[in-house]
């Protein structure tokens, strides 16, 4: 059930710490155990998290004197349990930190609550945890990346720029309980307003393409005076653009996307899609590690840091 890739500088697994012992405690056996720094993220069938994975095996490969990296994803962006899991196995294996792109902004901070107990220094990434189940837990998770709000909105004056004010769009999020599909959404809807453009509909499509596919071909049904879809990330604009395409309304609806994964790049250049956001994904879990080698050497506070977002349209 669950997608696992060891990039370990070390011969052999990592060996759990035993009964009653904490990860911290773990790595105090001396200065020369170099830590383990585990990088958990959601889908490994989305392209944009291959490439966060590829970024930080390439940064562990150029550091391996500093630390060794274990890299964990899970089957789709809905398996929250199976996230859970591994960061449960991850403290079993005594890990000294967690960098984790969290699938759920609420569901997972009651296991990294428990990997905090265990001396686990845990940083957030590209969905920021819940602020509010934060503090009802408790929990001081520092959350590195990119203001996905202003990156929609960004996006999303692309858009504007091309339409009337009137004009009808719709808007494909993903998972709802993430921030950053919330983040995104909002983003959105700060460009349509000022625009005067008119958000006639919002369907979930939970990140995936296929699903993004098949809601995109029953908003297009269902509003034919749609003039553009803004899909929450590129997965699910890749689904809109070919929907659009087999409506025979290429041309004639819009779409743009977020994340500038590979695959949207000659739909660029063809302008089947508009724009999309470009959140480094090659570099936004290096810049977790690199802050929680930092917290593990006790040279950061755990604190908020703010990552790059471009707007990616035609070469």
């Amino acid at each position: 059930m669950v997608l696992a890739v060891s990039t370990l500088a070390s011969c052999g697994q990592p060996t759990p710490p035993s009964n009653g012992s904490s990860a911290a405690e773990s790595s105090s056996a001396g200065a020369a155990v170099r830590p383990r720094v585990a990088l958990v993220m959601k889908s490994l069938a989305n392209e944009f998290f291959v490439t966060m994975a590829e970024g930080a095996k390439q940064h562990q490969a150029a550091h391996q004197s500093e630390y060794d990296l274990i890299v964990n994803g899970i089957r789709n962006e809905t398996d929250i349990t199976q996230q859970v899991a591994l960061v449960e196995q991850m403290v079993a294996q005594g890990v000294q930190a967690i960098v984790i792109a969290p699938a759920d902004s609420r569901a997972l901070v009651p296991a990294l609550r428990r990997a905090q107990q265990h001396g686990v220094v845990v940083v957030n990434i590209d969905n920021k945890l819940d602020e509010a189940t934060l503090a009802d837990a408790g929990l001081r998770v520092p959350f590195v990346g990119p203001d996905n709000r202003a990156g929609a909105r960004a996006v999303g004056e692309v858009i504007a720029k091309r339409l009337g004010r009137g004009d009808a769009v719709a808007i494909l999020e993903g998972v709802p309980t993430a921030f950053n599909a919330q983040q995104r959404r909002l983003g959105f809807e700060d460009a349509m307003r000022a625009a005067g453009i008119r958000v006639a509909a919002v369907q979930g499509a939970q990140w995936e393409q296929d699903k993004a596919n098949t809601v995109s071909a029953a908003l297009l049904r269902e509003h034919p005076d749609l003039k553009a879809i803004l899909a929450s990330n590129d997965s699910m604009a890749l689904g809109a653009a070919a929907a659009v395409r087999q409506s025979a309304r290429a041309g004639q609806v819009l779409v743009v996307g977020f994340d500038n994964i590979a695959a949207v790049r000659q739909l660029l250049d063809e302008g089947r899609i508009l724009a999309t956001a470009d959140q480094h994904g090659d570099q936004l879990a290096v810049y977790g590690i690199e802050f929680a080698l930092r917290l593990l050497r006790k040279e950061a506070a755990p604190e908020d840091r703010q990552t790059p977002v471009d707007v990616v349209t035609a070469r």
